[in-house]
């Protein structure tokens, strides 16, 4: 199977979702799947669903802070161990999806480079689907892709105060 480059961005809801959901189908049709969370720790629902999949593969490269302004030498540290390990992952070849989930992030923050984000996709084996999500595509990075779905919020009840809720955002 020939793999592509498929990048979620925007400012609107449902970038991951979209990315857990292609992973499902992958694992539906038997394929082994590598999802790489840039920024995110903690007990996230996902990460307790998808453990029940033999064939899903999940790994959290954050702190577990929300980052705003600036991120700490922390942050980028575990950032930047987190693209080793997607570099690694992807020479190794032993997935058919590899999801590298808020990496456009990471790179908005400065914790990966652009340049590092460009060179996951060309070290992407050809068998291998590479999914990047998060909002802030960069030009050249949306140039480089095969998809690009871009996400837009219309209207969002975050604006009424309403928090992440556990099973629906997070």
């Amino acid at each position: 199977m020939e793999g592509y480059v498929q990048i979620y961005t925007g400012n609107g809801k449902g970038k991951t979702t979209a990315s857990l959901g292609l992973a499902l189908r992958a694992d539906g049709a038997g394929l082994k799947v590598y999802i790489g969370q840039f920024l995110k720790k903690g007990d996230y629902s996902e990460i307790k669903a998808l453990s029940k999949f033999e064939n899903i593969t999940i790994e959290q490269y954050g702190l577990g802070n929300f980052i705003k302004g600036k991120p700490s030498d922390e942050d980028i540290a575990a950032g930047v161990e987190g693209y080793k390990k997607l570099c690694k992952i992807l020479k190794q070849n032993k997935y058919d999806v590899v999801i590298a989930e808020e990496a456009n992030v990471a790179v908005l923050f400065n914790i990966i480079t652009e340049k590092e984000l460009l060179g996951l996709i060309d070290m992407k084996p050809k068998n291998v689907e590479l999914v990047i999500t998060g909002r802030g595509a960069t030009k050249k990075i949306i140039e480089r892709a095969d998809l690009v779905t871009e996400i837009k919020e219309i209207k969002h009840y975050y604006k009424q105060g309403v928090t992440a809720r556990i099973g629906i955002e997070k």
